[in-house]
């Protein structure tokens, strides 16, 4: 019994333990369910935070690519857009380097047609020639027969021996004769040239008569009465003083009877004062306050003054066209001088003298009249501007519509550029006529010779320079250095140092070359 008991003891004891490993088991089932659950939760979590980091960085991705793509295409724009300006502006400088071969080839399409009429001239006198050579030839050859018959008559020599040595003979003597009359046709033509120029220049200059002025520094004025005289010196010569420093200019008032002497380096000035004090003459009232109000008078007078003096300028040339802004600097040239030259009165001259030569030559006469009156239009153009008048009266005229043969030869007068066309060697030859004939520029012995004496003590001031010499009239200076003292850059570098103290230092006329000689000698004497 009791084993039974013991046995049914250890049958529950083991029933026990299988429902509590079963209990376990289930325990471990269930826990490993919820493990799992929760680890496939977590992933799930984990896996959709991926997901949307992923289409975080993919939208970014994708907002950097478009901005790149827009940078990208910005950078393209603006390549094309310089690539494009690139292009227009080599397209521009074609442009203007076509125009230019085109101004050039008008030029010598000009020339060539010159050129031809004087081939045509020269292929007429060759013809001429060459049927007199013909003739003299067909001569030549007839007496040639008529002297192979009498030889074959006399002589026992063979006909065709003989004509051979005639013909050797024959070339040979056209040939010295042929080039003797191509040297002289050649020589003919060229002096015919020669003398035909000379002749053009002489007609046109013969057509010209022109008187100098000499109204340089002073300007009369006629009085009515002496009594004048006292009233513009005035009470302990205040109107005197007042008129004087009104104007800038001074009163020369002396012996000579009725009239008074204005004196000044500035021809506008002494216009301004000229036109004041025949006012205040005229009037009768002169104080300090009627001059002063008659001098600003004056100056408005003037300007309208100005204006018809070109306009007097252009109807007497019979000129068209003019840019009311030219004809008043040409009115300026009025009191602009070089020299006893009046300007205006030089480009009226050199005006007529284009004209008169185009005429002969056969081109336009107006076209070449209307450059030379304009070619010293710089020289009433106010300081401001930067440059030679050639040049800046190119530049001006060419805002005012001129043609591009006017500029062109407003610019060359001087050479400072290349001509372009045959009016402009009109307007150089024309320049250089006006100024060189007697009288138009003088100046005297006294400020020639100090001129020039000055010249030479400013290159003598240099260092290492050895002795200095003014020739060509003024317009040129040699100066010698020490060989030993300036090397051969040193003698480069002194030119141009010269170069620029005479143009700071001195006032000349047209320019000055400058020429450093260095030279080393070496001497011996043999007894």
């Amino acid at each position: 019994m009791l084993t039974v008991i013991a046995a049914a003891k250890q049958l529950s004891q083991s029933a026990e333990a299988e429902t509590a490993l079963w209990v376990f088991g289930l325990a471990v089932v269930a826990g490993l369910g919820a493990g799992y659950g929760a680890v496939w939760l977590l992933l799930r979590q984990t896996r959709r935070l991926a997901c949307e980091k992923a289409q975080a960085h993919q939208d970014m991705a994708k907002r950097e690519a478009a901005v790149s793509a827009q940078e990208m295409i910005s950078k393209a724009e603006e390549e094309i857009r310089n690539r494009e300006a690139e292009l227009n502006r080599d397209l521009d400088r074609r442009k203007i380097e076509i125009e230019m071969m085109l101004r050039e080839i008008r030029s010598h399409e000009e020339s060539l047609g010159l050129l031809d009429y004087q081939l045509e001239q020269r292929q007429e006198r060759l013809a001429r020639e060459a049927g007199a050579i013909k003739q003299a030839r067909d001569a030549m050859r007839d007496l040639s027969k008529s002297l192979r018959k009498r030889l074959e008559g006399v002589a026992s020599l063979d006909g065709e021996e003989i004509r051979k040595q005639l013909r050797e003979e024959i070339t040979f003597e056209c040939q010295e004769e042929l080039r003797a009359l191509r040297k002289d046709l050649l020589e003919r033509s060229e002096q015919d040239l020669v003398q035909q120029g000379k002749r053009i220049l002489v007609a046109t200059m013969q057509r010209l008569a022109s008187k100098p002025n000499n109204d340089i520094t002073a300007t009369i004025v006629q009085l009515p009465t002496e009594e004048m005289k006292g009233r513009i010196i005035g009470r302990e010569g205040r109107n005197i003083k007042s008129f004087e420093a009104s104007t800038g200019t001074t009163l020369l008032i002396d012996e000579s009877p009725q009239m008074v002497l204005i004196s000044s380096f500035d021809p506008v000035r002494r216009e301004v004062a000229k036109l004041a004090l025949e006012a205040l003459v005229k009037d009768g009232r002169i104080h300090p306050a009627s001059i002063e109000e008659s001098v600003t008078r004056a100056r408005t007078e003037l300007d309208l003054h100005i204006a018809q003096i070109g306009e007097e300028a252009v109807d007497r040339l019979k000129i068209s066209g003019l840019h009311p802004e030219i004809i008043k600097l040409l009115g300026k040239l009025r009191f602009r001088f070089s020299y006893t030259q009046n300007v205006l009165d030089h480009s009226i001259e050199v005006a007529q003298l284009c004209s008169m030569l185009a005429s002969e030559l056969g081109l336009e006469p107006n076209l070449a009249k209307r450059a030379g009156l304009l070619h010293d239009i710089g020289k009433s153009i106010e300081g401001e501007y930067e440059g030679s008048h050639a040049l800046i009266g190119a530049d001006f005229i060419r805002r005012y519509g001129e043609t591009p043969i006017v500029i062109n030869a407003v610019a060359a007068h001087h050479e400072e550029v290349k001509p372009e066309t045959v009016y402009s060697g009109l307007v150089i030859l024309a320049d250089a006529i006006s100024a060189s004939r007697p009288g138009a520029r003088a100046e005297s012995m006294t400020n020639y010779l100090e001129r020039l004496g000055r010249l030479e003590r400013l290159a003598m001031t240099l260092p290492g320079v050895q002795q200095a010499f003014a020739i060509q009239a003024g317009r040129e200076v040699r100066v010698v250095v020490q060989p030993s003292v300036v090397t051969d850059d040193q003698a480069h570098a002194l030119a141009k140092t010269l170069k620029l103290k005479i143009e700071q230092e001195l006032d000349y006329p047209s320019t000055i070359k400058v020429t450093v000689i260095r030279e080393q000698r070496y001497t011996e004497t043999a007894t």
